[in-house]
This record gives C-alpha cells, sequence and structure tokens, in this order.
C-alpha cells in the first residue's frame, strides 16, 4: 500500500490547501489593525473607560465634599454631607455609571471609528449585537490564523482550512451585502462561529484559561486597590472611644495623602502634611510593624500642650463643649470605665473625646514642638491612649509623613462580643457618628444624643476653631 502522503490527489488537496490558508492569511492582514490602528485603539479605551470616567468621578466627589463644618440645609446638604462621609462608595458608584454612559455612546465618542466601526444604516437594532459579535469572530480567527499559521496548515485538512475560509468569507460578505439580509447573515453568522469553534478551537483560550485570568485580573485588581486606594482594618483597643469601638472594622482611604508606592517610602506625588482633625493610620514609630489609628492634633511648626488631656495649640486651647458622662467596658474581660464626653471642635471638624476617670491622669503634659516633616496625634480617649504624648519613654514624639498610610472613612463591620448592625456605615471623619445619612451613635451613648446636638448647634465659626500660627501665643 503507498504512503498516503505520496498520492497525486494528495498533493493536489495539500496544494489547494496552501492557497486556502495564503487567501486567508491576506484576510488576516486586511482584519488585524495596523500599528497606528491600534495605538489610536488603545488611546479610544484609555481616554473613555479609564481616565475620563475616573476624572469625573473624582471631580463629583470633590465638588460634593464640603467642609464638616459647613452645614447646609436641604436636598443639597444632605447630599453633600453623604458624599464626605462615604467618598470611595460614591465615587465607585459614580464610576460605574459613567462607565455605563460612556458605554450606551461608545460608537458616537471621537476615537471610536478604531475601535467600533460604524454600525450600517439599514442594520436593524436587534441584530447590532450579532452584527458586532460576528467582527469579533472575524478579528479572532484573523488572529489565530495568523499566531498559529504553520500549525494550521500542518495540523488541519487542505477540505478543512477550504472549508473554514469559505464560511468566514461567506460571513465577511453577509456583512456587507447590499440590500442588507438579515436571514442571510444569521445563517453565515452561526456556521462560521461553529467552524472556528471546531477547526481552530484548539488554539482557542480554554474555559480553564479564562477563568485562571479572570481571576489572575480580579487579583490584580484587589491588590492594587488594597495598594493605592483601599485598606481593611480592624479597631483591637479603645484609645479612639467613642469615635471608633472595639471591634469596628473600617476602610481607610490610602489614596488621600498621596498613593504611596508598595515595600518604599515614597508616593506618586503628595499631599502632606495630613489636616488638623483628620484621624489617621500610621505605622508606629517605634514599631513601624504595628499600624496605630489616632487624630492629627498638632502640624508642622506647632507647639502642643495638653492639660488634663485637653490639647492646646500654639497657647490656644481647643474649643470643647460638655456633652455628659459615658461609661464603656473594653474587651470582654476590661474593667468598667467611666468618664466626660465632649464633643471638640478643631478647625472645620467636629468630633467626640472621652476623658476616663479610671485611667492615670496628668495634669500638664508639653510643651512639645512639631517638627517639619511629621505631625503629632492624639486618641479620642484622652486618658486612655498611648499616642504622641508619650512615645519614646515619655519624651513624646511625631508620626513622620513616610509612616502615614492613609485616612479612616466609616465602619464597613462591627463584631465585638456580637454584631452590632448600628455601627454599619458610621463615619469615622466628619460631624459625629448618627449625625449624617449613615450611621448611628453606640447604643451606649444614645442618652446623650440630645445634648451632643445642643453642642453641635452652639459650636464655634471656624475663624474661633482655628488655632493660631506656630509661634503665635494667645493671651
Amino acid at each position: 500500500m503507498k504512503d498516503v502522503e505520496t498520492t497525486p490527489s494528495t498533493l493536489d488537496s495539500s496544494a489547494g490547501g496552501v492557497a486556502a490558508v495564503n487567501a486567508v492569511a491576506l484576510r488576516v492582514e486586511k482584519a488585524l489593525p495596523p500599528p497606528t490602528r491600534r495605538l489610536l485603539k488603545t488611546a479610544y479605551w484609555t481616554l473613555w473607560f479609564i481616565l475620563t470616567p475616573f476624572a469625573v468621578a473624582s471631580l463629583l466627589v470633590w465638588a460634593l465634599t464640603p467642609a464638616s463644618g459647613v452645614d447646609r440645609g436641604g436636598l443639597l446638604g444632605w447630599l453633600e454631607s453623604w458624599v464626605r462621609e462615604q467618598p470611595v462608595p460614591v465615587g465607585i458608584v459614580t464610576f460605574t455609571l459613567f462607565e455605563m454612559s460612556l458605554w450606551a455612546a461608545r460608537h458616537r465618542l471621537p476615537l471610536s471609528s478604531h475601535a467600533h466601526p460604524a454600525f450600517r444604516a439599514d442594520l436593524p437594532k436587534g441584530l447590532r449585537g450579532p452584527f458586532e459579535r460576528a467582527r469579533m469572530l472575524l478579528e479572532e480567527a484573523a488572529s489565530l490564523l495568523a499566531k498559529h499559521k504553520g500549525a494550521v496548515q500542518n495540523e488541519l485538512s487542505a477540505n478543512d482550512r477550504e472549508k473554514l475560509r469559505i464560511d468566514l468569507e461567506s460571513l465577511e460578505a453577509s456583512m456587507e451585502r447590499e440590500p442588507f439580509d438579515e436571514e442571510a447573515f444569521v445563517d453565515a453568522l452561526v456556521r462560521a462561529d461553529g467552524e472556528v469553534d471546531v477547526r481552530l478551537g484548539r488554539w482557542r483560550k480554554s474555559e480553564i484559561r479564562e477563568y485562571a485570568e479572570s481571576i489572575f485580573v480580579a487579583i490584580a485588581v484587589a491588590m492594587a486597590l488594597r495598594a493605592f486606594v483601599l485598606e481593611a482594618f480592624k479597631i483591637p483597643s479603645g484609645s479612639m472611644i467613642p469615635t471608633l469601638q472595639v471591634g469596628d472594622h473600617i476602610f481607610v482611604n490610602k489614596f488621600t495623602y498621596g498613593p504611596a508606592i508598595p515595600y518604599t517610602h515614597t508616593r506618586l506625588w503628595s499631599r502632606m502634611p495630613p489636616e488638623r482633625g483628620d484621624v489617621i493610620v500610621f505605622a508606629y514609630p517605634e514599631h513601624p510593624e504595628q499600624d496605630f489609628i489616632k487624630r492629627v492634633i498638632a502640624i508642622p511648626g506647632d507647639k502642643l500642650e495638653a492639660r488634663g488631656g485637653h490639647p492646646i495649640l500654639n497657647g490656644w486651647e481647643v474649643p470643647s463643649c460638655y456633652a455628659g458622662p459615658y461609661s464603656y467596658t473594653e474587651g470582654q474581660e476590661g474593667g468598667r470605665h467611666e468618664g466626660e464626653l465632649f464633643v471638640e471642635f478643631l478647625e472645620d471638624e467636629a468630633f467626640l473625646t472621652l476623658y476616663d476617670r479610671q485611667s492615670p491622669q496628668t495634669d500638664y503634659q508639653g510643651p512639645f514642638y512639631v517638627k517639619p516633616g511629621e505631625v503629632w496625634v492624639m486618641g479620642d480617649n484622652r486618658n486612655n491612649s498611648h499616642d504622641s504624648r508619650v512615645w519614646w519613654g515619655g519624651q513624646g514624639g511625631g508620626v513622620p509623613f513616610e509612616n502615614v498610610k492613609g485616612r479612616a472613612l466609616f465602619v464597613w463591620l462591627s463584631v465585638a462580643d456580637s454584631m452590632d448592625w448600628s455601627r454599619i456605615s458610621a463615619p469615622v471623619m466628619g460631624r459625629p457618628p448618627g449625625k449624617g445619612p449613615f450611621g448611628t451613635l453606640p447604643a451606649t451613648m444614645k442618652a446623650l444624643e440630645p445634648a451632643i446636638d445642643t453642642c453641635l448647634r452652639a459650636r464655634p465659626s471656624v475663624d474661633h476653631t482655628t488655632p493660631p500660627r506656630g509661634g503665635q501665643v494667645v493671651r
């Protein structure tokens, strides 16, 4: 018996198959975008589906974020308070909505012709999806044939290659036919799709590979978000009571002060220092492997003192309003603590502070001088907080800018002895919890809500809550 590969009929068929592959290769060159078109296509996707929605979302969040000292009424005031307390979720929702709007108008955007060629005028609306699918199928087939040309010629018979070529050409012809024939187009698409799947399926991405790539992309996005934008932290101690309770889980905005390059002390750009009143997460200067959360009280150039735990900046005592007695239990085995609750006003921030009577108290601390490149912090639980006043063996110390990780946003989960649903979405910054559209005061603080409201209504103007510049002393 003769070897099959040497029969004249097979040689003829092989020659025909080579011609078929060459014909498809010509279509490959036509279907695949040239370098210039690929560049414009990349520019189109980057501009309209990454940069534009990000810029618009950021601008909207910025425009609707007033200082906490500004309390407008009505719907606008409610919206501004909402955006200020939940900037990241609002930004994500806004980004998504703009992305969806741009996608709906994708064929009418500048540069769209390089990514989405215009539909023919007589194409029924119901066939726009299949028509776009047909374009993608032709481009995918062209790409596979170009990338695996040798393997296609060696592994597919001449008849298979010819059948593939005919079906792809038939699909392209049905897309260009005048007038447009819906039935012929649908039939050609079904046949070409099946042919590509059967003949080129071995070079297509497998379902497992597609899932693996999707999971990899999801993990990469999550890691990028964690590194540059948002990270979750758990509150293990009571140093920030009453603002934060033990067991609160919070999100921290790492983008606020400039995105830090992981494993370095360098930021892509810096917006430093944090403002007075900001609640920040940072690497504890004495043991950088530990993360602390405190409130910024003093910035470079300030002189900080504390009398009975109350901060004094440049000779000026931070204004506060007494709200009443407050008690809490720290941890499952902790003792009962009692103290005095105040609403404190620092620049445009208003926040709750606690002066614990059970903890050791120091009548006077300071003076401390804040050096360039650092901020000094205090816990809202003023007499029960390991903060700048007592670091470095009681000498005091600041938080270097490079140690700052981000600004606290809101509570997304609260689990101590049990789940506390009332804490979900409670803001960390802005008006005290329970005063905005999200979050409520802890149940143990409900009785003090009228007094807190009274303090907030009587709050001083920003001019009277802003300390003098460093070196100036109020007499």
